[in-house]
């Protein structure tokens, strides 16, 4: 059922080896949060926020470059809601099939406290939960139960909002678990995400799959990835969901034009109410996902 009103979230950066494909992958802590600002301007209610090294643009964990990005952006607007990222450090590189636990390049695999360090200091509004584990090419991404459990556990005693990112079908399933469990407040707020090789395809089946084994009553949004963006936020839209865009999933607002964040924030707006339906603004959005007020 296509819904009335829809809020967008922007993922600022990402973690991916986008920054040599686009001048416009903000990398530094200043680059990002004037992205994001850039984006809440655009219409983008939530910022989804991951960090890089700001000399190689690598993707980083360090709390402290987190907080420069959050205070960059709570020094000049109170409003846009925060979304950090709680999906760093899972990655494991098999070696060689004669000694698969000598890691390779690229492993970066650490306990639930270590992954969330950043969140539990800076208490966003929002932050993701990875709902499973999930080959990523030739690499792992592994998130267990248990883990999942530890940080659910965290984000509700600091009343941080889960946001649930799900790949797959058996995704939704471990987290109707840890609802059944009492570990996530309901309404639940789920994240589909689509185009990921070797998660769930970016078509119009496997959103509506997905959507269909959604607990009841719950808030959900969308996203597909690289030139399936645009298609997914449509799709999201006619499906009674709320969309995500930004640099983290695409880097084109056409085949051969880089964008900007901001550019695919006003490009999945004007989607939106192009479908008949309004975008929420932050304050509005607040109020849907029972937010606390800007300071509160």
């Amino acid at each position: 059922m296509l819904t009335n009103a829809v809020f967008i979230t922007c993922a600022v950066t990402g973690s991916g080896d986008s920054v040599k494909k686009s001048p416009h992958v903000p990398v530094t802590p200043k680059q990002i949060a004037a992205s994001a600002l850039d984006a809440h301007s655009a219409g983008a209610a939530i910022v989804h926020l991951h960090v890089r090294n700001p000399v190689s643009g690598a993707p980083s964990r360090d709390p402290a470059l987190f907080r420069e990005v959050f205070e960059r952006i709570r020094s000049k607007n109170n409003e846009l809601i925060i979304n950090l990222t709680g999906g760093m450090g899972g990655d494991l590189v098999l070696g060689p099939d004669d000694a698969p636990l000598n890691f390779g390049t690229g492993t970066d695999f650490v306990g639930p406290a270590e992954r969330i360090a950043h969140i539990i200091q800076l208490r966003p509004e929002i932050a993701s939960l990875d709902c499973g584990s999930l080959n990523f090419d030739e690499a792992l991404y592994g998130t267990t139960p248990r883990y999942l459990r530890h940080i659910a556990q965290e984000y509700r005693r600091r009343s941080i909002r889960p946001e649930i990112e799900v790949f797959e079908l058996g995704h939704i399933e471990l987290a109707k678990h840890l609802i059944a469990e009492d570990l996530i407040d309901e309404p639940a707020l789920f994240q589909l995400c689509l185009g990921i090789k070797y998660g769930a395809p970016a078509t119009t089946e496997a959103m509506k799959a997905m959507r269909d084994a959604l607990p009841h009553e719950v808030q959900w949004s969308a996203f597909g990835v690289g030139r399936m963006q645009m298609p997914m936020l449509a799709q999201a839209v006619l499906l009674g969901g709320n969309v995500r865009v930004g640099l983290e999933d695409n880097l084109y607002l056409e085949k051969g034009v880089l964008a900007t964040n901001a550019q695919l924030v006003e490009r999945g707006a004007a989607i939106v109410q192009l479908l008949g339906a309004r975008v929420l603004s932050a304050s509005e959005a607040r109020k849907q996902l029972g937010l606390a007020p800007p300071g509160g």
